[in-house]
């Protein structure tokens, strides 16, 4: 209860749910919310200058009025604490009946806004908070008691399947990054296993590559290539465990930053100018742009592509960026982006992902490159 309480009240809230929500239409919308509070600021405002004994602090009734509204499309949660907090210093200068239009017709939009998007919880003790609270500041008929409960209720109701709809997809994200996580893991296995080779051979040719070695150094490399060997052995049953639905294993080589050029479609353009970087690096170079060409393909056909990868300031900088194209076909996971990510994560890097001024896309992936 307590806790609720707390996150309710004081916890954090990163939530841009209402963004999110809204899309493309968070702007404009944001703005008639903007539009419609400053009206009411001004109402309130006026309301209280009219007064007999009013004094200078319509400003603080009007930024408390206008305020909330512009946090929302950030947090719904925090709007509403401000305005509750403003609505009971308002109701103590206002007095009476002239709070009525700072709670009704500021207030309950932004309680509606947190009935419709946070959990059961955290409506429930706004909505006990929001109606305990206007017995202290304004005559009290009853009935308030009965229509906030009311109106929260239902829009909480018609809410629900927007927040099953976005639990199901945090939950499809949280298993898309950890199958793409098992898959790099799959991947990484050849490149550290080959690393790994290097150093058996090199170990077990020690003695015949450097004569005159002493009985205690070639004792020193049989060591190292013998641990070398069960830490291969330990990563094939690694692998093993990882490997899911039956899935058999690869038997091809992984690719490289050298075979980018051949993922390009007719009428791409691709200019690669580095070829010396970590084997890793290059893999997941090499799939940023596969999976950039996939989607170009299935969500902007006939659209034209260009892939550019190149060093800059110590990092590998992989853009892709193409054209707009036809309408989506629509089909995959709708997870590849998600993947993209987790791969440009294992190396401490960032992805960039945005629509370009002439409809297409791009995505930019910079790869620290370390000490290469």
């Amino acid at each position: 209860m307590f806790r609720t309480l707390y996150r309710t009240i004081l916890g954090p809230d990163r939530t841009r749910v209402l963004a999110k929500v809204l899309g493309r239409l968070r702007v404009p919308v944001h703005a008639a919310l903007i539009i419609y509070a400053f009206v009411w600021a001004v109402v309130g405002s006026v309301a209280y200058v009219r007064q007999a004994d009013s004094d200078g602090w319509w400003v603080a009734i009007f930024v408390l009025t206008f305020a909330p509204y512009v946090l929302l499309i950030w947090s719904p949660l925090y709007a509403w604490r401000l305005a509750a907090a403003g609505y009971y210093f308002v109701g103590l200068l206002m007095g009476g009946d002239g709070a009525a239009p700072f709670q009704y017709w500021t207030g309950v939009p932004l309680l509606v806004a947190v009935a419709a998007f946070y959990s059961g919880p955290i409506v429930a003790t706004a909505t006990l908070i929001s109606t305990v609270l206007v017995p202290f500041v304004e005559r009290y008929d009853g009935s308030w008691a009965f229509a906030v409960p009311a109106i929260t209720a239902v829009v909480y109701l018609f809410g629900a399947r927007g927040r099953a709809e976005r639990e199901l997809e945090e939950e499809r994200n949280s298993k898309a990054a950890l199958e793409e996580r098992a898959r790099i893991a799959r991947e990484m296995h050849d490149v550290v296993a080959h690393h790994m080779s290097m150093v058996v051979v090199r170990c077990e040719t020690a003695p015949y590559r450097l004569p005159g070695l002493t009985e205690e150094a070639q004792k020193e490399f049989a060591e190292v290539g013998e641990a070398a060997r069960e830490a291969i052995t330990d990563m094939q049953r690694l692998l093993g465990v990882l490997r899911t639905n039956g899935a058999e294993p690869e038997r091809e080589p992984q690719p490289g930053i050298s075979r980018i050029p051949e993922l390009t479609r007719p009428g791409d353009e691709a200019e690669v100018d580095v070829d010396d970087v970590p084997e890793a690096v290059g893999l997941t170079a090499y799939r940023i742009v596969q999976e950039a060409l996939t989607n170009a393909t299935r969500h902007a056909p006939g659209s034209k592509a260009s892939v550019h990868v190149h060093k800059n300031e110590g990092q590998l900088d992989v853009i892709v960026i193409n054209t707009a194209g036809g309408p989506s076909m629509g089909g995959g996971s709708g997870q590849g982006l998600v993947g993209m990510r987790e791969r440009v994560s294992v190396h401490g890097g960032t992805l960039t992902v945005k629509s370009t001024e002439d409809g297409g896309f791009m995505v930019r992936a910079r790869i620290p490159l370390g000490d290469k």
